[in-house]
C-alpha cells in the first residue's frame, strides 16, 4: 500500500492543453485534503527536487511523457499514473475525462504497481566512463540520416557473439520491445520480464536475427569504424555522438520504473492487440 498523503503532477511542456488538466487535477487533490504540487515546465532537476515525500506521480502527455518522467522517478520509487494525451498512450492508463472516476479508486486503493525494468548505458572512451544514462525502452547505436552502414561488434557476457553491418543495433527492454524493436521485427516480451533484445535494424549480410538475452545479461557494443557518424539514442532521443573504437556497456539498471494500473494485470495482451489488430471501420460506404 503506498502512502498517498503528496501528489505531483506533471502537464506536458510542448501541449498548452495539457496545463487546464493539470490544474483540474491539482484542485480536485487539494478538494479532498492532499497535498499536490504541479509543474507545467520542468526539468529533471526540477523533478527531483520535487519528488520528496511525494507518493505519486501524474503524467500528462502520451507514452515520451511517460518514459520521461517513469526516468526520473524511478530512482526514488515513485509510481507513475499515465494521462493520454498523446496519440498512442500505450504506457498511460486513463483519458482525461476519466479523472473523476479515477481519483475515488485511487484513494480507496483499488490500484497496482507494475514494476519494468529500466538498464544503464555506459559509454567507454579509452579505458574511461564518458557517459552515463538511464533507459526505460531502448539504447541505440545509429548512423544517422548519413548514407553507409555502421560496422558494430557485439559481445555477451564478455565473449564475441557477431558483427553488424546495418542502419542500427537496438538494445531493448521488454518495454521497449513494443517500440523501436518492434518496428525492426523483433519479438514481443511481456513487460514483468527482466530480459533484455539485441535487435539489428536493416542488416547486411549479418545476422538478421534478434537475440533475447537472459535475465542480468551485459552487452557490450563496440564501434569498429566510422564510416559514417554513429550516435547513441535513448529512448528515442540522440543522447551522444560516437568516436571510433567507442564502447557501449548495457545491463539491467538497480532502479525499477513504476506505473499505476488500475486494469486487470492481464491488461497488457489485450491493450497490445488492440493497436495491433486491423480495425472495421464502421464509416458508410
Amino acid at each position: 500500500m503506498i502512502p498517498l498523503q503528496r501528489f505531483g503532477v506533471l502537464a506536458h511542456p510542448l501541449r498548452p492543453q495539457s496545463v487546464p488538466v493539470s490544474a483540474a487535477i491539482v484542485d480536485s487533490l487539494r478538494q479532498h485534503g492532499f497535498d499536490a504540487w504541479a509543474l507545467d515546465t520542468w526539468t529533471e532537476e526540477e523533478l527531483i527536487n520535487a519528488l520528496h515525500n511525494t507518493g505519486m506521480v501524474i503524467a500528462i502527455g502520451g507514452d515520451g511523457a511517460m518514459l520521461h518522467a517513469a526516468r526520473v522517478c524511478g530512482p526514488a520509487s515513485v509510481p507513475v499514473l499515465g494521462v493520454n494525451m498523446g496519440k498512442l498512450g500505450f504506457l498511460t492508463e486513463i483519458p482525461p475525462d476519466e479523472w473523476d472516476r479515477t481519483l475515488p479508486l485511487l484513494l480507496d486503493n483499488q490500484f497496482w504497481v507494475e514494476d519494468r525494468m529500466m538498464i544503464t548505458a555506459r559509454v567507454i572512451r579509452s579505458g574511461g566512463e564518458c557517459l552515463r544514462v538511464e533507459a526505460l525502452n531502448d539504447v541505440v547505436i545509429s548512423r544517422g540520416g548519413e548514407m553507409g552502414l555502421a560496422r558494430v561488434s557485439a559481445y555477451i557476457d564478455g565473449g564475441w557473439t557477431t558483427t553488424y553491418n546495418c542502419d542500427a543495433v537496438i538494445v531493448a527492454t521488454a518495454t521497449g520491445s513494443t517500440a523501436y524493436a518492434l518496428a525492426s521485427g523483433g519479438p514481443i516480451l511481456p513487460p514483468e520480464l527482466r530480459n533484455m533484445l539485441i535487435v539489428p535494424v536493416a542488416p547486411h549480410l549479418s545476422l538478421d536475427r534478434s537475440i533475447v538475452l537472459p535475465q542480468g545479461a551485459d552487452v557490450e557494443l563496440r564501434i569498429e569504424e566510422m564510416r559514417t557518424q554513429p550516435f547513441l539514442a535513448v529512448d528515442g532521443t540522440k543522447a551522444f555522438q560516437f568516436q571510433a573504437d567507442d564502447l557501449l556497456r548495457v545491463q539491467a539498471s538497480q532502479h525499477t520504473a513504476r506505473f499505476v494500473r488500475l486494469r486487470e494485470k492481464t491488461y497488457f495482451y489485450r491493450s497490445l492487440l488492440d493497436r495491433l489488430e486491423p480495425r472495421v471501420s464502421n464509416e458508410p460506404r
